[in-house]
C-alpha cells in the first residue's frame, strides 16, 4: 500500500474574504484541523475550511494525522489551540491508516486530556454502510471524551451518498460551529467550560 505523504501547511491571508465582513480584531484562538483520509476527501473539506474560516482563527493549519500520536495535544501545544478532527471512516468502521498511529496511542499513552478542546466532522457512506456510519469520527470523538478532552459542539456528519458537496458542507458547518465556540470561549468564565 502506498504510504500518504504528510503535509502540514498554513494559510495567513493577506486580505479578508469579501464575503464575510472584518471582525473587529483576529481571534486569538488557532484552528488545527487533523485530517485522517484515505481517499484525499477529508483533506479537501479541511482546506476549503481553511480557506472559508480564515477570518475567525489565526492561523487555520492543516495537519496530516500520519506520524501523528497523542503528544501533538500536550498542553503546551494546546495553548489557544481549538482542534478539529476531520475524518472519514474506512472499511468496517475503522480509522484510516494514516490515523492509526495517533489513534492507538490514545490508549498506549493514555494521559488526561481536559485542556483539550475540539470538534469532530465524521465523513462516510450512510448507503453503503449504514452499520458503520461516520464511525472513524464517532470512536475518536469516544476516546477523547474518555481522556477527559471537552468537544464544543455536536459531531457534523458529512454523507457522500446524500449528493452534496462536503466541501461545501462541512466549510459552512465549520464556520457557525467556529463562531459559536469563539463566543463560549471568549465569554467571561469560560474557562473550562464544556458543550
Amino acid at each position: 500500500m502506498k504510504a500518504l505523504v504528510q503535509r502540514k501547511y498554513t494559510f495567513r491571508p493577506v486580505f479578508f474574504n469579501s464575503l464575510h465582513s472584518q471582525p473587529s480584531g483576529p481571534s486569538q484562538m488557532k484552528l488545527k484541523i487533523l485530517v485522517g483520509s484515505m481517499t484525499h476527501t477529508a483533506d479537501h473539506v479541511a482546506q476549503a475550511i481553511q480557506m472559508e474560516c480564515a477570518d475567525l482563527a489565526r492561523p487555520v493549519e492543516v495537519e496530516w494525522m500520519d506520524g501523528l500520536d497523542i503528544h501533538v495535544f500536550d498542553a503546551e501545544k494546546a495553548a489557544d489551540t481549538l482542534f478539529l478532527v476531520c475524518i472519514s471512516t474506512y472499511g468496517e468502521g475503522d480509522v484510516p491508516d494514516n490515523a492509526q498511529m495517533l489513534f492507538h496511542s490514545l490508549d498506549a499513552q493514555a494521559r488526561f486530556l481536559g485542556h483539550v478542546r475540539y470538534g469532530v466532522i465524521a465523513l462516510g457512506d450512510s448507503m453503503a454502510h449504514s452499520q458503520t456510519y461516520g464511525f472513524g469520527g464517532k470512536r475518536f470523538d469516544e476516546r477523547l471524551q474518555d481522556l477527559g478532552a471537552q468537544r464544543l459542539g455536536d459531531i457534523c456528519f458529512l454523507d457522500s451518498s446524500d449528493g452534496t458537496l462536503p466541501e461545501a458542507k462541512g466549510a459552512q458547518w465549520c464556520r457557525a460551529w467556529l463562531k459559536a465556540v469563539l463566543e463560549q470561549v471568549s465569554a467571561p468564565g469560560a474557562a473550562g467550560s464544556g458543550s
